[in-house]
């Protein structure tokens, strides 16, 4: 099931949730909680532990200058596009319900 699916095309510049420094990505806790579905103050302890884990593609040929990072917990996988400022494209998140995320989901295929 595919849900919270926004385009977030009108958004200011001002209102960007990534921000890009030396090679590295600064992503809100409260959007990826929300994808998710854990509290933000969780966000941080569980990436620590391992237990969120995520990838990060460059996008190339009409997506070129995009970046999408993906974002892994439990059965669920929540993806940000962003466009080259770190304004939010699009962002969606995907609930596996009782079936395990496949491995290759995880390494950011498909």
């Amino acid at each position: 099931m595919i849900e919270n699916l926004q385009n977030a095309l009108s958004q200011a510049p001002s209102d960007r949730v990534i921000e890009f420094s030396d090679n590295t990505f600064l992503v809100d806790a409260a959007l990826i909680g929300e994808l998710l579905h854990v509290p933000a103050t969780s966000v941080p302890i569980l990436m620590r532990e391992g237990r969120i884990t995520s990838v990060c593609e460059r996008g190339t040929g009409q997506d070129e200058g995009e970046f999408r990072l993906t974002f892994f917990y439990r059965s669920r996988r929540a993806r940000l596009i962003t466009d080259p400022a770190g304004r939010l494209l699009r962002r969606s998140a995907i609930d596996f319900g009782e079936r395990p995320i496949p491995d290759a989901l995880r390494r950011g295929a498909g």
